[in-house]
Order: structure tokens, then sequence, then C-alpha cells
């Protein structure tokens, strides 16, 4: 039994990423039932993360890292998007803090658990449900030291923070942060826009592309893409925009 437990713990280790959690399923499912997930955390080789989660004793783990799980060892489909995902491709205007909140978006079903969710990751985590964007187009591979984790590529990341704005993430804000992405892809984007639910994200979007003047816009077929009817108001009064039938800001349509 001993010997066959050394086993079992050189398995865990050899294939253990550092940063990254290992959940309770996922070792189970690869040979090392709960009982003996036990015998490891009392004897120091485990040490709990929270209910279904452990990790190296001594090694931190980030949120990085516990996203890595959840979408590798979980087949969580939910990934890091919005502010978090321009900003760790370095695309974000500026990075308002150190513990700004990590934006993770996931189709509407989806549930975080509970040990992700209550564990101290120095930043607080705002989980997104959503279905305004189709599950895969614009997502992409960040590489951190040890491993890879799934993020919104640039585009679908600007997309985002227009559907978390004006509650969450500003609108001059954001309007700055497209105006440095100056190389946006206009076939994802196209994609991406045809498949887009929300029209106040498609209309926002267009007219700060517009604003901008940047090159991509003039190489998206508007007419595939259905801007929907009526007026859409950001904000209370504000300055009409008829182009777009949105009411703005005006500190935004005058920048």
């Amino acid at each position: 039994m001993a010997t066959d437990r050394a086993s079992k713990i050189k398995q865990l280790l050899a294939g253990h990423r550092p940063g990254t959690v290992e959940l309770a399923s996922w070792l189970a499912a690869h040979g090392i039932p709960h009982d003996l997930q036990k015998h490891y955390r009392k004897s120091g080789w485990l040490e709990p993360v929270g209910v279904g989660a452990s990790k190296r004793p001594g090694e931190k783990v980030s949120w990085e890292g516990g996203l890595y799980s959840l979408q590798v060892q979980g087949k969580v489909p939910l990934h890091a998007g919005a502010l978090t995902a321009l900003s760790l491709q370095g695309n974000a205007q500026y990075i308002r803090s150190g513990h700004e909140p990590v934006y993770l978006f996931s189709p509407l079903k989806t549930i975080l658990p509970s040990w992700y969710r209550n564990h101290d990751w120095g930043h607080s985590i705002v989980h997104i449900k959503t279905a305004f964007l189709p599950p895969e187009p614009g997502i992409t591979d960040y590489s951190l030291n040890a491993f890879t984790i799934r993020i919104s590529g640039a585009e679908r990341a600007m997309l985002e923070c227009l559907y978390l704005t004006p509650e969450s993430i500003g609108l001059v804000e954001c309007y700055q942060m497209l105006e440095n992405l100056a190389t946006l892809r206009p076939k994802v984007l196209q994609e991406l826009l045809e498949r887009c639910r929300s029209v106040k994200v498609k209309r926002l979007f267009l007219f700060m592309g517009e604003k901008a003047g940047h090159k991509w816009q003039k190489r998206l077929d508007l007419s595939t893409i259905d801007l929907g009817k009526g007026t859409r108001s950001i904000v209370t009064g504000g300055v009409f925009v008829p182009k777009f039938a949105l009411n703005l800001p005006e500190e935004l349509v005058n920048l």
C-alpha cells in the first residue's frame, strides 16, 4: 500500500504544472481517489485551496493558475475577457489599480465552483454569464511561465468591455482603449459583429471605430451586421448621434 501511494504521488508531481490547482475530480479520474487525496493532504503533499481543489504546499497560486485548472482539468467553458484580457495583452489604456477586478466570461448556465469564487486571489472575481457573443470566435491562448490559459483576443475583449459599459467600465475609457487598437483583424471583427446579439455593443463599437479613424473599420461589411431599429440611450439626455441612433455623453462625442 505504501509503495502504491508513493507511486501515485510521484505520478501527481510529474504531471503538475507549477502555480496551478489540482481538482479533486480530475485526480480521481486519473487514479488518485478521494481517500488517497485525503491522505496526501494529511501527509503534507497537498494543501487545500477549498472544497474540491488542492495545491502544492508553499506554492503560490494566482487566479490565472486557478483558471487554467478550471479550463483544462474541469473543462469549464470560461475565459478571461474585457479589461482583464486587454490588460494581459498590453492593450489597456491604463490599469486603474493593482487590485482591478478579474472579468471572467462564460455561457449562461456555467457555474463557478465555490473554491474559486471564495479564494483570496488578491482580486475580486466578476463572473459574467452571457450569450451576447458565441462561445468560441475571438478566443486565443495566453502563455504564462508554466501554463497557458484561454482569454479573449483584443477584438472580442473590446466588445466585452462595451457590453459592460457604462455600469462597470466607463465609456470614455472604452474609447481610449479602442483608440489604441489600430491592428484589430477585420475578419475576426466581421464574424463577431455579425453574430453579436447586443445592438448596443455593435453600435457603440462602430461609432468609436469610425471616430478613431481606424483602417480596419473601412474593411467591415456593415450590410451584413444587424444594427437593429430605434434609438439606444446609453445615458439620460446627452448628445444624439444620428448615424448610429445613440444618445451618448457629450464628453465622449466631443473628444
